[in-house]
């Protein structure tokens, strides 16, 4: 609040182009919130420019977009710029880009595909933080701070075939946790949300490594029994960019629908 009035959030969040991060940055866009943007762009089966394009055109004045591959820290540290630069501060950081790879057992799994886990789904939450947090602690509020990865239903349960996957999330729990440590008297906070089978473009990937027509049959291993929007699991993220999202540090939010394999 400044003179009884609302500040909007500043929030970066990468893998914004679809799924997940797309959810979210509409869901900090409708209570107020101005949103960097980020993702690879690298094209299919990955987030096309266009992806990114119709979020930030959907935003308005609320959005602005960046092109960044998360495995290259001084394009996120760019990112960083841009949010200071226009608004004055970054409130929030949320690392959802991500990949995943797999099908085979752990013996069989090529090694390129757990080097792709771990440059992205691990060290891109790595790259994330350590352009976002120096902001954060450098800004005009940083007790009001909030760092959220997105981890993964794979990040608490083995998987079948996913060993890689299982490892880079569960790794993403570990850095969320430790990052949560470091920054004990700072007024930063840092916690996971760990999704379950949502309908996005990554679960579609994940049926086709299983050999299934689609991604129906995942509702079963959901105590709701069924798949989960996007916009549900990005409602939990929103929360945890909010002030009132200390709460949570230090924690894995389970987003998942009560995930059961």
């Amino acid at each position: 609040m400044s003179g009884g009035r609302v500040v909007p959030r500043v929030v970066m969040v990468t893998g914004a182009a679809r799924g997940i991060g797309a959810a979210t940055v509409r869901a900090l866009v409708a209570r107020g919130d101005r949103v960097v943007a980020v993702d690879g762009c690298g094209g299919p089966p990955l987030a096309a420019r266009g992806d990114l394009d119709a979020v930030v055109a959907a935003g308005g004045d609320q959005v602005l977009g960046h092109v960044a591959d998360v495995r290259d820290r001084s394009a996120l540290d760019a990112a960083v710029d841009l949010a200071v630069a226009r608004w004055g501060r970054l409130d929030a950081a949320v690392a959802a880009a991500a990949v995943i790879a797999g099908g085979r057992p752990l013996w069989e799994t090529p090694e390129a595909d757990l080097d792709l886990l771990w440059d992205v789904d691990v060290k891109g939450v790595w790259n994330t933080a350590a352009a976002a947090v120096p902001a954060m602690l450098g800004g005009p509020d940083p007790a009001g701070c909030r760092f959220v990865g997105i981890a993964s239903a794979a990040g608490s349960h083995g998987l079948h075939h996913l060993a890689a996957y299982n490892a880079a999330k569960h790794a993403v729990v570990g850095l969320v946790k430790g990052l949560a440590a470091d920054l004990v008297g700072t007024g930063v906070t840092a916690c996971a949300v760990s999704p379950g089978s949502t309908r996005t473009p990554m679960l579609d990937a994940t049926a086709a490594l299983y050999d299934l027509p689609g991604v129906d049959g995942f509702a079963e291993s959901q105590l709701v029994r069924r798949i989960l929007d996007p916009a549900e699991v990005a409602a939990a993220v929103a929360f945890c960019c909010s002030a009132e999202g200390a709460v949570v540090n230090g924690s894995v939010v389970h987003a998942d629908g009560g995930f059961a394999p």
